[in-house]
């Protein structure tokens, strides 16, 4: 029911905020990252450019990424935005918590997600908020609310590491490999399930131990959960997409949801099994491999069924 209203009636809106650079060797990539989400933005999913804000380390004016320029932008978004409204607001940088808080870094003073939540509250429109930082996950504890989704890089304060999680849910945005269900569209939940699985990909890959653990928050609760975790969130996510077509397909059930969880993590693990491929015998490669197929065509069957009915 939150997404029956025409798209005609609803506008999409897009802050980005590339926050501190820190070190030089970092503003290179966040500029790479906020370009590609800009621009797939606009070019594949739709969105208004004029409605399309960019704050960013060595942006002028009101296109600075400083506490300034942030409140300036989401005041201007607050008078923008109606209730059929949506709000996609992506956070990239660097991240700290100091134990009783979480700050996102800023050029000059920072905000604490305190502050961030009251600045969100008066919004009116449905809310996409991604955090892709390291000790992000206090974020979503603060952030959290009816008709929100909210994505953290990380599920606990400790990791605060810098993330490789908006390298991925970026590009799983206009992927038609994220797009599992088939529809031909990307849902919000899709693009987390395609991020998740490429950090763990990443660090795997790389034999180290992962420093970041993406969650989801859509129910309102403020806990979150992983894109193979247990839990209620990801029905709203799953019929909420970025692009122009925002009725959306009709709500997914919690079976549908587990699902497809299920497969995107059967296909990973079936890519991880090529990876691993040269360091296992025939044998145990092709037992291995076997087994994970079938797997994955009983859930592909279930899913196709589930459709029909």
């Amino acid at each position: 029911m939150l997404l029956a209203a025409p798209a005609s009636a609803a506008e999409r809106y897009a802050l980005i905020v590339s926050g501190a650079n820190g070190d030089e060797s970092y503003a290179q990539q966040y500029a790479a990252w906020r370009k590609a989400l800009a621009d797939t933005l606009e070019q594949k999913l739709g969105f208004d450019a004029s409605h399309i804000i960019v704050l960013f380390d060595g942006g002028e004016g009101d296109r600075a990424s400083t506490a300034a320029g942030v409140r300036q932008a989401l005041d201007k978004l607050r008078a923008r935005v109606n209730q059929p409204d949506l709000l996609f607001v992506f956070l990239i940088g660097h991240g700290t918590f100091d134990g009783n808080d979480a700050k996102f870094n800023l050029v000059g003073p920072d905000l604490e997600s305190t502050e961030w939540a009251a600045r969100l509250r008066p919004i009116a429109g449905r809310l996409v908020i991604v955090n892709s930082t390291g000790a992000s996950f206090p974020f979503l504890e603060r952030l959290a609310g009816p008709r929100r989704i909210v994505i953290a890089a990380t599920e606990s304060p400790a990791q605060r590491f810098d993330t490789v999680f908006p390298e991925y849910f970026i590009r799983a945005l206009a992927d038609p490999a994220a797009d599992i269900d088939k529809n031909g569209r990307v849902s919000v939940l899709e693009a987390f399930i395609a991020a998740s699985v490429g950090v763990r990909r990443y660090y795997e890959q790389r034999g180290q131990l992962a420093t970041e653990r993406a969650v989801l928050d859509d129910n309102g609760d403020g806990q979150g959960k992983e894109a193979e975790g247990d839990g209620t969130d990801g029905s709203l996510a799953s019929r909420t997409y970025l692009d122009a077509d925002l009725p959306g397909a009709a709500p997914t059930d919690e079976e549908m949801l587990g699902l497809l969880q299920k497969k995107a993590s059967l296909e990973a693990d079936i890519d991880d099994l090529k990876q691993r491929r040269q360091l296992m015998t025939r044998d145990e490669y092709d037992k291995e491999f076997e087994k994970l197929m079938i797997d994955l065509a009983k859930v592909s069957r279930e899913i196709r069924l589930r459709k029909k009915t």
